[in-house]
């Protein structure tokens, strides 16, 4: 990362990316191999790993220890955590997630991929599009993953077969159309996490394959920044009040901006309250600003002493959202305590946290079957629904297709303060769209295109 990039942010120089996929299918090794031969491990580290393959009766590196940290991972050879990784080449850096693959750990993948510009889904060329698969697939358009990539993995134990590639490949693509992915932001590569066929080199055993490898599709994808153009979002972490020779009666609010830029001298407003005021400074630990992006960490003083709390938002005045106390949204239940209509829960959006209810579960999304199941009765671990949240007090919430930090919440269980859902405001999937239309009850609705 060079000194001009800001931490969090997507710069054109900088790409963050998941790993998605089945248990088994070598995520942790594929991503072992893109460290080792970029040259990004350290040379204690990578002694390290010798020892360990050595005392596991193995004769090459096993790259996986690269990425599986936890003593738990090791010795059960799954993912549980993510791993985040960081290397660059002299074309990127990269921030990479590696997410586990067992069901049980969807949760996991959701929290590795709500940040990522690409996600990179493997799937073992012997078994090709499995279950989970698509279930993973349905979470990363769900998060609005803009963009795909299929790694074929362990394509030397099929020999190399152009069939066996192709036929996955097809697949997958209606699949991934299928949920509103656009044709071009989906590319199948063939690979050998182990061999390293197609990961960083290009593979001799795969002639009949004329696209990039996977690291040089990663260095020359197109990156979407931040989204500046959206309208400015700054939700408030903390109050600074100091009253100092230096500083007198100095009222700062700090905190990330979430979108959009903000200028000195900006009209804002303060939300739920809905005061105006003006922006005076935009104070950093470098000295003032005259303008602050997404990403920025900072700490802006307004003209106005108005009342303002942590959780609150401060927005343009112009451009506002709506401050709203029901609002319909797609989660991903992370429980495995079924969520059932009525249920009292807490909202968590941005730094603030309010009671709730879901107040109604209109649908529940089969990513199996790409199809809209209306009015079931519950929605158990790891399942996709659309449901109704009414909040004790209003929340300025945005749609999450116009704004990812927004328009994401998390549904929290009152009881013990664990994380039952994942919620985004707004209509998700293709088919829990087409379910706002009116169908019969029990039918089923297709996805749209």
């Amino acid at each position: 990362m060079t000194s001009t990039e800001i931490p969090g942010t997507h710069t054109p120089d900088l790409l963050r990316l998941a790993t998605a996929g089945s248990v088994d299918d070598g995520k942790s090794t594929l991503v072992g191999r893109l460290l080792y031969d970029t040259k990004s491990v350290l040379a204690d580290t990578l002694d390290a790993v010798h020892r360990a393959s050595v005392d596991k009766g193995l004769t090459t590196p096993d790259l996986s220890l690269l990425v599986d940290g936890l003593r738990s991972e090791r010795e059960q050879g799954i993912t549980i955590d993510v791993a985040y990784r960081y290397f660059a080449t002299p074309r990127r850096s990269f921030v990479l997630a590696d997410t586990p693959g067992h069901v049980q750990y969807t949760r996991n993948t959701v929290t590795g991929a709500s940040t990522a510009q690409l996600a990179v889904l493997l799937v073992d060329a012997r078994k090709g599009v499995l279950e989970q698969t698509r279930r993973h697939a349905a979470v990363l358009a769900l998060l609005g993953v803009p963009r795909l990539v299929l790694a074929v993995n362990k394509i030397d134990l099929v020999g190399y077969d152009e069939g066996v590639f192709d036929a996955i490949a097809t697949e997958f693509a209606a699949h991934a159309t299928a949920l509103g992915y656009p044709v071009g932001s989906v590319l199948s590569i063939p690979v050998s996490a182990l061999v390293g066929d197609n990961v960083v080199d290009r593979s001799t055993n795969t002639a009949w394959y004329t696209g990039p490898t996977l690291l040089e599709h990663l260095e020359t994808v197109p990156v979407e920044p931040d989204p500046h153009h959206v309208p400015f979002r700054f939700p408030v972490q903390h109050v600074i009040r100091t009253n100092t020779a230096e500083f007198t009666d100095y009222r700062g609010y700090a905190g990330q901006v979430a979108a959009g830029t903000v200028r000195v001298g900006d009209e804002v407003v303060a939300l739920p309250a809905g005061v105006r005021t003006t922006v005076s400074r935009i104070d950093t630990p470098g000295g003032p600003l005259a303008e602050a992006e997404a990403g920025r960490s900072v700490t802006l003083v307004l003209a106005d002493e108005i009342d303002i709390s942590r959780g609150d938002l401060i927005a343009p005045a112009h451009d506002a959202p709506v401050s709203t106390d029901e609002f319909g949204a797609t989660v991903a239940w992370l429980s495995d305590k079924p969520l059932r209509p009525g249920a009292r829960v807490l909202v968590k959006h941005g730094a603030r946290t309010v009671p709730a209810i879901v107040s109604e579960l209109s649908a529940r999304f089969d990513e199996q079957r790409l199809v809209s199941v209306p009015d079931p009765e519950t929605l158990a671990l790891n399942e996709i629904g659309r449901v109704t949240v009414r909040t004790a007090e209003p929340l300025p919430v945005d749609d999450y297709a116009v704004n990812r930090r927004t328009g994401a919440f998390l549904v929290i269980d009152p009881a013990d303060g664990s994380t039952l859902a994942a919620g985004l405001v707004g209509a998700g999937l293709p088919a829990l769209r087409d379910q706002d239309h009116s169908t019969p009850e029990g039918d089923l609705v297709s996805p749209g295109p």
